[in-house]
């Protein structure tokens, strides 16, 4: 009784142990069929390269238009694919919101909703790309599909010619034959991934029939025999150096390679050596595929962490608070938060598509809400700045019949006061206000050149401070050991000897060309020196009451402060379009470069446009 629970024990045991191998067994070959699939999945693709994808629901029509165009022009049909869908999003509902608009306005006029008709040449243009680009991406795909069937059709020509060669053989010609059948196989573009499989089994099934049959020539086939057993056992090693690889992705990638090379370039072995190699090669493949299996698993719950992050940020965005923005300047601040947070949003990581694409979409409706009420303030500003570019026209039109009166006195307050007028009067539209302020500056230019010319009248005492001045400059120039202190005093120096004449101001410009020659060679930094600079051009005009001058001095760093915001904000556009590179990313650290080097020059500016503000003119 005793001996027949050991024999039933013994056979329970074996059958376990049969179960177990019969399922590690499974286990690999579902390994082994997954990289082989992808195999075959990558056989017809190209390589891709990533476009970046915009925030297309952020633009107008036109740039829309723009923006599928230069798609079109610059890449591959096949790879804008997510770009034009997105482009095709934005575009049908801004142009939705836009027709019914018009179809109200329409109707609001007395118009029957039957009759009305809304063409738009915008809509026309992205007509016709959109149109362009399906019969480029249609043209694209039957190509491709007719160069896989042709391939697919010249490895079944090969694999006829194969079985024919085996089926008559001559030992003299055979091996030669088979090389050249080879040759060809390898250099046979991708086929359908539906048919790699089948077609490289049945392909591989005759190579080993042609292999067993080599025996009427030995040394071939034992030669051909040890070669494909050495390329083979290095792709085993391989493989099995794949499972220390730092990044999983990149080794299955390798993977994927090395089960390529496996099957496309290196040939059978003898067949005491057929089931060991392939079992090694297997195995090596299972450690890799269930690493890679538990990255996903891990990773899937780090995906999870990411997206409850930016949903966080997507809150924050949807409930951002900006009922008291009135001006410009809140409107900008507010801008520049949420900009701030959709940086955040970049950087708390990086999705995969599938899981991407929702959170995504919460984020375009949470900034939807801000950049509606953003452009419904904008659009009544441009209106108000039509009523200031009217106001300031008003003022030109002033300036000019003034510019040639001879009522000195009456004339001059009058353009003194429009002078003022136009500093309280806001922004004009941008494509306007270079044409009517230099209409405006020459007018006033030419008046107050004409009353300064009438001023005018060198005396004998203005002559003494002219040779002065002169005879000053010479001596500065040649002063080669002067120290800052030395050159604040020489400054001091230069307007204690007195007011020029105007026909001989042009010494003020040789002085102050020395000073920044001096100022250049001492040890200070830049932002001491331009300063420095600066204030004794401007003292010098504030000296001799240059008031158009100094207007011109605070318009031109005005218009560079403005100038010079907008490039840094370009900058930082830049930079959120890369948002998920690394820091040491070379094109990241060189925008972040360029975006201090514009903070340093906007701090120089203001300090410059503070210090005109503080003189009494």
């Amino acid at each position: 009784m005793l001996e027949n629970n050991d024999n039933r024990l013994e056979e329970n045991t074996n059958e376990a142990s049969q179960d177990q191998i019969t399922q590690e067994t499974q286990q690999t070959e579902a390994a082994v069929n997954e990289v082989e699939n992808v195999v075959a999945e990558n056989s017809e693709k190209e390589e891709n390269h990533e476009i970046p994808m915009k925030d297309y629901s952020g633009m107008e029509l036109d740039s829309l238009v723009s923006e599928l165009q230069e798609l079109l022009k610059n890449n591959p049909v096949h790879l804008i694919k997510k770009n034009a869908d997105e482009i095709k999003n934005a575009f049908n509902l801004k142009f939705g919101k836009l027709l019914s608009e018009k179809k109200e306005e329409f109707l609001a006029e007395g118009g029957n909703s039957i009759d009305f008709q809304f063409s738009s040449p915008i809509k026309s243009e992205y007509n016709k790309l959109l149109k362009e680009y399906k019969e480029k991406r249609d043209r694209y795909y039957k190509q491709l599909d007719d160069q896989l069937k042709g391939n697919l059709d010249r490895r079944n020509t090969l694999i006829e010619e194969l079985k024919n060669l085996i089926a008559n053989a001559e030992p003299k010609t055979m091996y030669n034959d088979f090389q050249k059948i080879q040759e060809q196989w390898k250099a046979i573009g991708p086929v359908p991934r539906t048919k790699y499989n089948d077609t490289w089994k049945t392909y591989h099934h005759h190579v080993e029939r042609f292999y067993d049959l080599l025996h009427l020539n030995q040394d071939f086939r034992e030669l051909d025999f040890k070669h494909n057993l050495e390329e083979k056992l290095k792709l085993i090693q391989r493989a099995e150096a794949l499972a220390e690889l730092e990044d999983v992705n990149v080794a299955f990638k390798e993977l994927q390679e090395l089960h390529r090379l496996w099957k496309e370039e290196v040939g059978p072995v003898s067949r005491e050596f057929r089931e060991d190699v392939w079992n090694k090669f297997s195995n090596a493949t299972k450690k890799l595929h269930d690493r890679r299996h538990d990255f996903y698993r891990d990773l899937k719950s780090k995906h999870q962490e990411i997206i409850n992050e930016k949903l966080a940020i997507v809150e924050q965005i949807a409930g951002f608070d900006f009922s008291n923005n009135k001006t410009h300047k809140d409107w900008q601040k507010s801008i520049k938060e949420i900009e701030a947070l959709r940086q955040k949003y970049f950087a708390a990581g990086k999705l995969p598509y599938n899981k991407s694409e929702t959170v995504w979409q919460k984020l375009k409706e949470a900034t939807k809400r801000f950049n509606s009420a953003k452009n419904t303030f904008y659009k009544q500003e441009k209106s108000s700045q039509t009523d200031n570019l009217k106001k300031k026209m008003e003022l030109v039109e002033l300036a000019e019949s003034l510019k040639d009166s001879d009522d000195w006195e009456t004339t001059t307050n009058t353009m003194k006061r429009i002078q003022s007028d136009w500093k309280k009067i806001g922004h004009v539209p941008r494509k306007f206000s270079d044409e009517i302020w230099n209409r405006f500056k020459t007018a006033c230019n030419h008046y107050f050149d004409r009353l300064n010319s009438h001023r005018d009248g060198v005396s004998q005492e203005q002559e003494a401070v002219v040779g002065a001045k002169k005879k000053f400059i010479e001596d500065f120039k040649n002063n080669d050991k002067l120290t800052v202190e030395d050159v604040k005093a020489a400054i001091l120096e230069w307007r204690e000897l007195g007011s020029l004449p105007r026909n001989a101001r042009h010494l003020d410009g040789k002085f102050n060309k020395e000073v920044d020659a001096k100022l250049s060679s001492l040890n200070l930094d830049r932002e001491e020196i331009e300063m420095m600079k600066f204030r004794n051009v401007v003292d010098n005009l504030f000296a001799q009451e240059d008031y158009r001058k100094l207007d011109s001095e605070q318009f031109f760093i005005r218009k560079k402060i403005t100038e010079t915001v907008r490039e840094m904000q370009q900058l930082e556009n830049n930079l959120s379009f890369i948002s998920n590179a690394t820091e040491d990313n070379p094109l990241v650290q060189n925008v972040r470069k360029g975006i201090q080097e514009f903070k340093e020059q906007l701090d120089i500016w203001q300090l410059k446009l503070d210090y005109l503000k503080k003189l009494d003119y």
